[in-house]
């Protein structure tokens, strides 16, 4: 299965390959400023809602959760993952758990309190219950195959 997990310029920690890294930096008066990473953000233009609104109009699949498709951090995220896997389509996602920013941002985006939230060919679809309902009912293969048209 294909999994991509999209990362931005928020510090947290963050799992590739099996090895868990980090982006933030603990208080080290011994940690010249030139190895220290920098927020793009900081001093940049770009908000938190263009990257939400660029991750959901560049990927088929968006889905912001708890943890990544890997190793999901709760059971809605997992069951989620479970339910968009079956149908072998890139999936491509953001841990919300690592940024409270980008978790208020995405709610902002959506007008949704809460996650996992979807989103296919740029439009909000739900949750893992919603996502669960059309998979039964058949409307989630049909919404899959659906490429976006931009």
């Amino acid at each position: 299965m294909e999994y991509s997990r999209t990362t931005a310029s928020a510090s947290g920690s963050f799992l590739q390959h099996g090895m868990r890294f980090s982006t933030s930096v603990p208080n080290d008066p011994d940690t010249h400023d030139d190895f220290k990473p920098t927020n793009k953000l900081e001093n940049s233009e770009i908000t938190l809602k263009d990257i939400v609104e660029q991750d959901v109009k560049d990927n088929h699949v968006m889905i912001y959760m708890k943890g990544d498709p890997e190793q999901p951090r709760c059971g809605f995220s997992s069951l989620a993952v479970r339910v968009l896997s079956e149908y072998r389509v890139p999936i491509h996602s953001r841990n919300i758990l690592e940024d409270p920013e980008l978790k208020n941002a995405v709610k902002a985006f959506s007008m949704w309190p809460t996650f996992p939230q979807i989103f296919i060919n740029g439009e909000f679809i739900g949750g893992s219950d919603i996502i669960l309902n059309m998979h039964q009912n058949g409307e989630l293969k049909e919404k899959l195959k659906a490429k976006s048209s931009d």
